[in-house]
Order: C-alpha cells, then sequence, then structure tokens
C-alpha cells in the first residue's frame, strides 16, 4: 500500500530572515515533509530587535517569532491576497547563562511555523551550550589573541561598539577581518567615555556558523514534529506539549521532582496523550529524593 503524501508535500511557506536562515532551515523540511521554504528578499526584521541592542526586542521571544513569521507571510503574499501567504516561519535566539548551569554560556533557539489555513501555531525550542557567544573590554592596541581564537574569529564574525555611551555612536556590525576590526576598536574607544571598546560575537546566523548548526537541528526538529499528525483530527505538529513531575526514587519510592510522564497535544484540537520518559528511565537517583536529601 502507497504511502500517503504528508499535507505539506509541494507546499510553500516563506521564512522571515534577513540573515540567510532559509539556507539551513529549508533542508530538514524539504527532505522529511516535502515542503518548500523561500525567503522574502528585501524584508527588514531588525525593526522587531537587534542583538546588538540599538533596537531592542519588545516581548518574549515567541511574541516576536510570531511577529517575525507574519512580517514575512504579509510581505510575500503582496499582490496576491490581503492575509498574505498561508503558511511562514521564523526563528528568535537568546544567548547568556546557561539557565540550568549560569557559569557556562548557552543559546536558546526558538523556531516557529504558522499554518493559517488550519489555524494552528507549531513550535520547537532548543537550548545549546555549543555556542561562541562571548564578550571582551579591550584598549585599542591591545592584545586579544586569545579571544579572537576562542570565538573563531574570522570563521564567526564580530560586533564592534563603545564601551560606555550610545551604542549606535560608533557600531560595527559583521567584521571579519583584522584591519576592519582594527578600525571599528579604534573607532568605538574614542567615543567612549572611557576610552575602551567592546568586542562582542556577533550572533546573527549569517555572521556566525555555530548558531547555523544549532538552527538546522532545531530545523530536524520541527520537520519530525510536524511529520507527527494527531491522532484524533490529523492535524500536523503532534508532540511534546508539556511533562508530570512524579518519578519515584530508587531507595525510598517517594514522589520527586524529575519528569515521570511527557504530555503530547494537538496544535488544532484538544487531544492529549500521556507517555513514559523518553530516555528510558524508571526511577529517581537517590540524590534528587526530597526524602533522602532533606
Amino acid at each position: 500500500m502507497a504511502e500517503s503524501r504528508h499535507p505539506y508535500a509541494g507546499r510553500t511557506a516563506v521564512i522571515a530572515t534577513m540573515h540567510r536562515k532559509e539556507e539551513t532551515v529549508a533542508p530538514a523540511l524539504m527532505s522529511t515533509l516535502g515542503l518548500i521554504v523561500t525567503s522574502t528578499p528585501g524584508l527588514d526584521t531588525d525593526q522587531l530587535g537587534t542583538f546588538s541592542g540599538e533596537i531592542p526586542r519588545d516581548g518574549t521571544m515567541l511574541d516576536v517569532a510570531l511577529r517575525k513569521a507574519r512580517l514575512g507571510m504579509s510581505a510575500a503574499g503582496v499582490g496576491m491576497s490581503a492575509a498574505g501567504v498561508p503558511l511562514g516561519l521564523a526563528s528568535e535566539g537568546s544567548f547568556g547563562p546557561h539557565p540550568a548551569i549560569p557559569y557556562i554560556p548557552a543559546g536558546m533557539e526558538l523556531l516557529v511555523f504558522v499554518d493559517d489555513e488550519r489555524g494552528i501555531v507549531v513550535t520547537e525550542s532548543l537550548i545549546t551550550e555549543k555556542t561562541n557567544y562571548d564578550r571582551l573590554v579591550v584598549l585599542p592596541g591591545a592584545a586579544s589573541d586569545e579571544f579572537l581564537q576562542k570565538i573563531d574569529f574570522p570563521t564567526h564574525g564580530l560586533i564592534v561598539r563603545p564601551n560606555e555611551g550610545e551604542v549606535a555612536s560608533a557600531l560595527a556590525k559583521g567584521i571579519v577581518d583584522p584591519d576592519s576590526l582594527r578600525r571599528a576598536i579604534e573607532a568605538a574607544a574614542a567615543v567612549s567615555s572611557d576610552g575602551r571598546a567592546r568586542m562582542e560575537t556577533d550572533m546573527r546566523a549569517h555572521f556566525n556558523p555555530t548558531r547555523m548548526e544549532s538552527l538546522a537541528i532545531l530545523a530536524e526538529r520541527l520537520a519530525q514534529r510536524l511529520a507527527r499528525q494527531c491522532p484524533a483530527c490529523g492535524a500536523p505538529g503532534f508532540g511534546r506539549t508539556g511533562s508530570r513531575a512524579g518519578l519515584l526514587c530508587e531507595d525510598c519510592g517517594a514522589p520527586t521532582e524529575l519528569v515521570l510522564a511527557e504530555i503530547l497535544g494537538c496544535p488544532a484540537c484538544d487531544y492529549t496523550e500521556e507517555r513514559s520518559r523518553g530516555d528510558g528511565l524508571q526511577r529517581a537517583p537517590v540524590q534528587h529524593c526530597p526524602l533522602c536529601n532533606p
């Protein structure tokens, strides 16, 4: 019996990006679903916020990702319909201390898929320790070879700004060669009240191959999520929506805060399922038990 085509096979979705994210997101969605992903040339997603801070991000990562997706859908639909194209994608990233291990940096990535025909939104997220996110304050002419090697410059770009004062007064982005870096540091330090410049990793995807790798992993997760259809209504995107704590202690049998079961749900209807945690862990290690370790 021939396998039925996925509902998105042969369809086109637009990804809202000005940083070439389609290059890393499109392959997974095409190979798994047959979904074609294109971008909208000339789209200004910086209006929703920038990593360098001159335009602050207003709202949560999900808020901004949804606004970004609809911005791209609307732009791609100019001349077609007032509502724009029905399928859209967008991603948002945030970088800083790891939420569970604060002394190491981490990348938080979110990818959203909007289907206005079915009235659904499907999201997947990723927390990764594989990031070159870092910064260094320097004086002009000071040695910074160790930092530059650590963040993989020049294959990964840099942003340079004044260490103190107005960000936009001497802001340079996408720096990928030593001469441009030297000039940017001199210019930024000259207008900074402390005479120093701040180098930051450029976290925009097209200047950060490490981030591109994370987005590829996330795109594969989203593709697999969209490939799963709801057992009740058939809508794409059936997957994990939450969890239930209570895994029993391996020693005394008391419930702990560790996850006992995962909750799977549908983005289109109220159908849910509860399944055992995916890693096969049957009992909680004793160090996680509030009774054994009061």
